[in-house]
């Protein structure tokens, strides 16, 4: 199957920065996608550097081994969840890791692949599909829809979407399902239309229903936040992890984890002395987040709402 080309690395002179890369480093990019922050990372802990690839799209996987060829055995890719770090760190980390990159979202592949059905453009028949592993076992968009009740339907569009209308448009899926049922991308843009809800705000409703839809559909902020723990758990310390985040709820899961491993305890301030003995395990190093320049947002405007954030290991307790 042809493929498109993924898109520019975002942020990458800044997370390279933040990442603190040296000759030599072992580097895990848990987000390959096409291999644009691998690529530059590789460059930079040349001569003998190694870097390790997540992604759980096969398509990414074969496009970022096009891509990272010429770094030989340098490299090595797997298609996986950064959620499995932990486990991925013990077998084929050949010393302790000293960065971690994570680029959340979808690329700008998985969008323009009509197939993948993250697509919402008027009169897509795209299938609602929208699994990041491809035709891996998770359940699809279109299964959701025709299975899941108004209450949790309500709970995926407020949470995961935060649109409102979400109870509205729960029931007007359950009414239309019995009808029909919604397959591909141009049924549920219709469905939204016809029912006018959010309109004249800022984001397309459409724009939130596919993102809270794709989000439940590959546990997104699950695996979010078992990627972070783990993150902070393999690296070195002094190692950095780096994490390009770009919706809200991303963005605030990453810092509330970043805050938390940096507080360490966790006992009601209240208290005179600590009693769970837990210590502080990240360091944080963007106060507030950093974000594309103008510059890069004109080249690359999908880079508008990206936010980086990044921390430093600290010493084990």
């Amino acid at each position: 199957m042809a493929t498109t080309l993924y898109h520019e690395p975002v942020l990458l002179t800044e997370t390279l920065a933040q990442l603190n890369l040296e000759p030599g480093a072992v580097i895990v990019d848990g987000t390959l996608g096409g291999g644009g922050h691998a690529a530059a990372i590789l460059d930079r802990i040349a001569p003998d550097g190694r870097l390790i690839g997540l992604d759980l799209d096969g398509d990414a996987i074969a496009e970022a081994s096009r891509r990272l060829e010429k770094f030989g055995d340098r490299v090595r890719l797997v298609q996986a969840s950064f959620r499995r770090l932990d486990d991925i760190a013990d077998e084929l980390a050949p010393t302790a890791i000293d960065g971690i990159v994570l680029d959340l979202g979808v690329s700008s592949h998985q969008l323009d692949r009509p197939d993948r059905g993250f697509r919402f453009s008027p009169g897509a028949e795209s299938p609602l599909d929208m699994r990041l592993d491809g035709a891996g076992g998770r359940t699809t968009a279109a299964t959701l829809l025709a299975n899941l009740s108004v209450e949790d339907l309500e709970r995926v569009f407020s949470q995961y979407g935060q649109l409102p209308g979400s109870r509205r448009l729960a029931r007007a899926i359950v009414a239309e399902r019995d009808r029909a049922p919604l397959e591909t991308a141009a049924d549920l843009i219709d469905l939204i239309s016809g029912l006018g809800i959010g309109r004249g705000r800022k984001h397309n409703p459409a724009t939130l229903v596919f993102q809270a839809l794709r989000i439940a559909v590959n546990d997104e902020m699950g695996a979010l936040e078992e990627g972070l723990q783990a993150a902070i758990r393999v690296l070195r310390p002094g190692g950095r992890l780096a994490v390009i985040a770009y919706h809200s709820l991303e963005d605030r899961l990453v810092k509330h984890t970043f805050r938390a491993a940096e507080r360490g305890c966790t006992c009601p301030p209240e208290w005179p002395a600590c009693r769970c003995g837990l210590r502080p395990t990240l360091d944080i190093l963007t106060r507030r987040p950093i974000s594309p320049n103008e510059d890069e947002i004109k080249r690359n405007p999908r880079a508008r709402s990206a936010r980086l954030r990044a921390g430093m290991r600290l010493e084990a307790a």
